[in-house]
């Protein structure tokens, strides 16, 4: 195994790892964003309204996308790990 096929192993992980995380730091902006805009326009300045909201929705996310993930890492250590270690 040369630097090459190294690097490109490290880059599909790379890639996979943007893919599992882009849901769930999705979810966190746009909850974030929402919870802004509601303290802005309330003027309630509570530290727990902030969290407990996004804490909330990116556990659904990721309780409804783990299938998903485990699917995709999965497929990544078929395709790539157990063919970088046969050789082929």
């Amino acid at each position: 195994m040369n630097e090459a096929e190294i690097a490109d192993i490290l880059r599909q992980f790379l890639w996979a790892a943007v893919w599992m995380g882009a849901p769930m730091i999705g979810t966190a902006l746009i909850v974030g964003v929402v919870v802004g805009l509601f303290q802005a326009l309330t003027s309630i300045q509570e530290m727990t309204l902030t969290f407990a909201p996004k804490l909330i929705a990116m556990l659904l996310v990721f309780w409804l996308s783990a299938g998903h993930m485990a699917r995709m890492l999965t497929n990544l250590f078929d395709t790539v790990v157990l063919r970088a270690i046969a050789g082929g």
